[in-house]
């Protein structure tokens, strides 16, 4: 038998006699062989024994509403939902058994608290169907079983993360407990918590039994009318093209019977880019080993809470009266030739990349030293760029969706995910905010690009239990896409962020250049690591919930703005064109406001899904019809609209219009220009005077009002000038082809000495943004929330008769009067809050901040956040301003006051101009 671990410690084995030791610190030199045996640690698999029928366990249907294929997790979950939604045409296809493939060796662990509102809502709703709906609508038991979850804080900053997170569980009924090291060993007696900060109780998490959990789902799935037919594997996917030259499933082939269908959905996990091929739809994900080992019989372990010790990377499931020990190792193995014929098949554990996990596992629970093994489990997981998962409908064919791609969350994510899948077929949206895990959240040049999926998707399963700081960035596959001015920033102390494969500004360092270095692995794979990386320095001092080391730098940028002037490289913006004789149509269609003011104008406007909830907010700006001056203007005998949008959520705007064009049948081109220019904005008190010295036109007030915008030379270049501003301040944006962006930037720089113009970041637009009250997206702007509930009915032309997308919703919320709103907050005390923070009115949590940073010029931290009248009743006026607020942060609560109105010029005075 093998033990976990002696050879930590191999000098003593001379005096004693030796163990089969797991933990060793030469590679492969055992004092006796390891375990051979693989198998799970569950009662029953779904495994078919040989000999067993070939064919399908069903007849084919000659057509059906949705075909999901593959039946993991998530294709159980997402039948399950299309059935209890109503669509009951609907078939699941598993190629071999439930479960085969990577659901039935998975360790099935739930905690219900993340660092993301909208997981904690979907992990509540998995835990909601497997410990409760399913036992209800079936009188079977899914193997649910509720013995708590145990987070490990071995210092500081991680105690703190768990806070935050302990914060943000009041505002969903989460119980957990900030415990001490004497309080977590009297809940788990055999933990050593000599090296302990503290810990998290959740006492509600638990763990999930794959077999007992598919099964019961497609009986419930079944039981309403659809039809889950296992060994019956795909071999093609038929894509029409109709009329308008859209690409649409057809049809779902296999060996048996062709299925026409308008819609599949791809839940085959590791095998999910192989299916995608077959339509011809990018599923950027990789297969990689993933393990863990199971123990023999522990005294005193039964009951126990599961484990996570992050700073070990390591987990210890409770598995009766065993243990079950896994993790994240820096050295993942990839599996490069995925295999067709792994059904319930486990690799051989390579336990020179296991062993990592073994000694922390020892450190944590001493008693596994001379606790044998009793066998080990390595299966394929599926793990993606952000280790997020892969959902939504494809950008390439319209009705292929994906529900894959989960990074092993997929049995703790499935429910959740498997209703918002649901939601998306057959509504056209989810219900919830699923943009972090929709494809379209990754530019398409980047889905296909192997090295981008492979180093990403490294970096992302190496850092899995990193604690999740506000201003991280990643280090690998960097420089993907860079803008004209990358080289003469990066030389003045630009530090920078990455956004959808953009290097976009971050802040600048005054101790000089700070580039991003090819990525090394982390030393991984005998990869010479990085040595003297300032820029990968520079993030390390990131690390703290606290003000960060260059706080004052960034308000250094902030209040030259406020007070002088600033540049801004936002180049990585998208830039489109809207053309065609429908161009007018679609436009008023998809905007909430009015664009169809004269040319030369620019609007700020919302872009809604049906529900009215915002998929976007943009500028869009009216063109004089003519002949192309590309790329600054579009050829058009109509109408034609320029659309500026934020950089990050391009490929998701382009997507949503695209969708809504096609769906409405408009006759529109739709042109993406966004490589071809780039884009500086000017902005503060003195940006009019510096620009007079660079344009050649009257940048007065009456000559070039604000929210408008005209072809100019800027020293001997044309540039399209826009009055408009992302801060709250006098400016202008100059959208540069290409080729002009360096010789207008040099001029503006030029003209700006004596004025004292800085280079500035995002860092700076983020404080200076939330500062005067304007939305981000994805941030405190939602496609769950309506422009009414966040406080933008201004963008709305709701007071005249023109229909668009998602007016009829917020006509009836008008009249029903608001449940929900968002509110900004600040508080006295000098402390930084990054969002989810908890929201209490008079002593009640009402919700959580959305965002959240430090105001320089009024020299407070600003948050926003949704509340709800916990009565049910309408959010008011009255209801804001008759309560008492506090904001909970990592558990300590702070006075705040509630502001209907962004307290930094609330007469919006500085935009135009206007400096009392």
């Amino acid at each position: 038998m093998a033990f976990l671990g002696s050879a930590v410690r191999r000098v003593v084995s001379a005096v004693r006699p030796p163990l089969s030791p797991l933990c060793r610190t030469t590679a492969r030199s055992y004092s006796s062989e390891p375990t051979t045996e693989k198998s799970v640690p569950y009662e029953k698999t779904l495994k078919q024994e040989d000999g067993a029928s070939s064919g399908p366990s069903k007849p084919l249907p000659r057509s059906a509403d949705v075909v999901v294929i593959g039946g993991g997790s998530l294709g159980c979950q997402t039948i399950y939902h299309l059935a209890k939604m109503g669509m009951t045409n609907v078939v699941l296809l598993e190629r071999d058994r439930l479960t085969a493939g990577t659901t039935w060796h998975t360790a099935g662990l739930l905690w219900q608290l993340r660092p993301s509102d909208v997981e904690v809502e979907l992990l509540a709703h998995t835990r909601n169907v497997i410990s409760k709906d399913l036992e209800e609508e079936t009188g079977l038991h899914t193997g649910w079983i509720q013995n708590g979850g145990l987070f490990i804080a071995s210092n500081k900053q991680r105690l703190d993360e768990y806070k935050r997170l302990m914060s943000l569980g009041k505002v969903y009924g989460i119980e957990s407990h900030v415990l001490s090291p004497a309080e977590t060993k009297d809940l788990y007696p055999l933990m050593n918590v000599d090296d302990l900060y503290g810990t998290l109780y959740v006492p509600k998490d638990g763990t999930m039994d794959p077999a007992g959990t598919c099964t019961t789902l497609t009986r419930a799935a079944s039981a309403r009318g659809a039809t889950v037919i296992e060994n019956c594997p795909v071999t093609g996917i038929q894509v029409r093209t109709d009329d308008l030259g859209i690409k649409k499933v057809k049809a779902v082939e296999t060996p048996h019977g062709t299925i026409e269908t308008p819609c599949v959905v791809n839940c085959a996990g590791v095998w999910a880019t192989k299916l995608g091929e077959m339509a011809g739809v990018k599923v950027p994900l990789i297969a990689m080993h993933h393990a863990y080992v199971v123990t023999e019989r522990i005294e005193g372990i039964q009951n126990m809470p599961n484990v996570r010790d992050h700073d070990a990377s390591v987990y210890l499931r409770l598995q009766g009266d065993a243990l079950s020990v896994g993790g994240y190792e820096h050295n993942p193995i990839f599996w490069d030739e995925v295999s067709d014929k792994f059904a319930f098949s486990l690799f051989d554990l390579d336990w020179d990349v296991f062993m990592q996990h073994i000694e922390g596992a020892i450190n944590r629970v001493p008693v596994l030293e001379q606790t044998g093994i009793k066998s080990t489990v390595c299966g394929p997981e599926s793990f993606t760029a952000d280790h997020k998962p892969l959902m939504g409908e494809a950008p390439e064919v319209r009705g292929f969706f994906l529900g894959c791609g989960f990074n092993s969350a997929g049995m703790m994510l499935g429910g959740g995910c498997g209703r918002e899948l649901a939601h998306w077929i057959i509504h056209g949206r989810p219900e919830k905010d699923m943009y972090g895990y929709d494809i379209r959240r990754f530019h398409n040049s980047l889905t296909d690009n192997q090295r981008w999926i492979r180093e990403r998707s490294h970096e992302s399963y190496a850092k899995n239990y990193s604690v999740v700081f506000p201003f991280d960035e990643p280090l690998a596959s960097r420089n993907m896409r860079k803008d004209p001015f990358h080289q003469v920033l990066t030389e003045q102390g630009c530090v920078f962020q990455e956004r959808h494969g953009w290097e976009r500004p971050g802040w600048f360092n005054k101790d000089g250049p700070a580039p991003v270095k090819d990525y090394d692995y982390y030393g991984a794979y005998d990869i010479k690591k990085n040595v003297n990386h300032k820029y990968n320095e520079l993030l390390g001092r990131e690390y703290t919930f606290d003000f960060p080391p260059h706080h004052d730098a960034i308000k250094s940028e902030c209040l030259s703005c406020r007070h002088g002037v600033a540049v801004f490289d936002m180049s990585y913006f998208g830039k489109f064109y809207l053309t065609g004789p429908d161009a007018k149509k679609a436009a008023d269609w998809l905007f909430t406001a009015d664009v169809n003011k004269k040319p030369g104008s620019t609007v700020y406007t919302c872009m809604l899904n049906k529900r009215g909830g915002a998929e976007a907010d943009l500028t869009v700006s009216r063109l004089e019809p003519g002949a192309a001056n590309l790329p600054l203007a579009p050829q058009s005998n109509g109408d034609a609209y320029y659309l500026a949008i934020g950089g990050g959520v391009a490929e998701h705007n382009w997507n949503h219009i695209r969708t809504v064009l096609q769906d409405q049948g408009f006759r529109c081109q739709l042109a993406d220009h966004s490589e071809d220019m780039g884009m500086i904005s000017i902005q503060g008190p003195k940006s009019r005077e510096v620009l007079q010295e660079v344009l050649d036109t009257d940048l007065s007030n009456e000559a070039f009002p604000f929210s408008t915008h005209k072809v100019v030379n800027a020293a001997g270049h044309q540039v399209r000038a826009m009055r408009l501003s992302f801060v709250g301040e006098l400016g202008w944006e100059l959208h540069i082809p290409k080729d002009s962006c360096l010789p207008v930037y040099h001029a503006v720089m030029a003209a700006g000495a004596k004025h004292g113009i800085i280079n500035s970041g995002y860092r700076a637009i983020d404080s200076l943004s939330i500062e005067k009250g304007y939305r981000h997206w994805h941030a405190d702007l939602r496609p769950d929330d309506t422009p009414l509930e966040a406080g933008l009915a201004f963008t709305c032309k709701l007071k005249s008769s023109i229909p668009f997308q998602g007016r009829d919703r917020l006509e009836k919320q008008k009249e029903e009067g608001l449940r929900r709103r968002i509110v900004c907050f600040t508080i006295d005390e000098k402390v930084p809050m990054f969002g989810l923070e908890a929201i209490f009115r008079n002593g009640v949590p009402i919700g959580h901040l959305r965002r959240s940073d430090y105001g320089f010029f009024i020299d407070k931290t600003i948050g926003y956040g949704y509340i709800r009248n916990p009565d049910g009743g309408v959010v008011s006026a009255d209801f804001i301003k008759s309560g008492e607020f506090t904001l909970e942060r990592m558990g300590v609560t702070y006075k705040a006051k509630a502001h209907l109105k962004s307290p930094f010029d609330p007469e919006n005075k500085r935009v135009k101009g206007i400096y009392a």
